[in-house]
């Protein structure tokens, strides 16, 4: 990319590299912007391969094949390369047009690609043939020495995934849970919910790790109704507060009003402090 970018004038080679890098950084958790930032770079250097590349990954993030396979073939032509072949098949697939995926699938383009090139081509070759609800061909075609070797390479985990999907779509349950497991065995950066699916298969079900209070038996005798928890809290906060209030009263008429001074008179008590001493003594009672 770097050798593509010093054909433009400094500046302008600056400012496209700064929106490619923004393409790379925001295509995974933002492709919407990542897809923005392309389009800012394909209208200012269109002629580049790299530019047409990343524009043609941010529209096939956000789901536009059209326009992501136009940009593909771009930059296949720009370059000569077959790089792009198994992504441009899928954008066949995206585009409602399995049947020329399985075609690019027997081009003899295949045969150019390195060993993870023709793994995904194979990858995109089955998602065909399940386009069409051919299940069984489809796991066929994902039956290769890639998915036989015990060698766990980028690409395995996706391989293993894909077939034990495609086993289970097909009924063979025990298969499918086999496979599963091998791929979770490759998959070490977590990137399948290998554990998730093996975990339905199992019949694990994974529920809220909160507490519903009102099923909770606190003296092994039946349910314990938390309604009446929490009105017992709320007695005991009222009698709490019916102490405090009064002790407050106390302590306002001591630093207040002294006995020994001839105008001293007792304060009137309110009815408000009359509910608090009454809900004291009752606590007290209760006591």
């Amino acid at each position: 990319m770097r050798q593509e970018l010093l054909s433009l004038p400094k500046g302008l080679a600056e400012e496209v590299s700064k929106n490619l890098v923004m393409v790379a950084r925001l295509i995974d958790e933002d492709p919407e912007q990542a897809y923005a930032y392309s389009r800012i770079a394909l209208r200012l250097a269109s002629r580049v391969a790299a530019v047409r590349e990343a524009a043609g990954f941010a529209a096939y993030a956000t789901q536009k094949y059209s326009e992501a396979l136009a940009e593909f073939r771009a930059a296949k032509r720009m370059t000569g390369s077959v790089e792009l072949w198994p992504v441009m098949a899928d954008c066949e697939r995206g585009l409602g047009r399995p049947e020329r995926a399985l075609a690019m699938a027997g081009e003899p383009e295949v045969q150019k690609l390195d060993k993870a090139g023709q793994v995904e081509m194979r990858l995109v070759a089955a998602g065909a043939r399940r386009d069409q609800g051919q299940l069984e061909a489809a796991i066929v075609t994902l039956q290769s020495p890639e998915l036989a070797s015990s060698s766990v390479q980028p690409w395995t985990a996706r391989l293993r995934y894909a077939y034990a999907d495609a086993l289970l779509a097909a009924g063979r349950e025990d298969e499918a849970r086999e496979w599963f497991g091998k791929t979770l065995e490759a998959d070490k950066d977590g990137a399948t919910d290998a554990s998730d699916r093996l975990a339905e298969l199992d019949g694990v079900e994974f529920v809220d790790a909160a507490v519903d209070l009102a099923d909770v038996d606190v003296d092994g005798e039946g349910d314990l109704d938390i309604e009446d928890v929490i009105d017992d809290e709320d007695d005991e906060d009222d009698e709490d507060a019916a102490e405090i209030a009064a002790a407050e009263r106390a302590s306002d008429v001591a630093e207040y009003y002294d006995e020994d001074d001839e105008e001293y008179e007792p304060l009137e008590q309110s009815a408000a402090d009359a509910d608090a001493d009454d809900a004291q003594d009752s606590g007290r009672n209760k006591a």
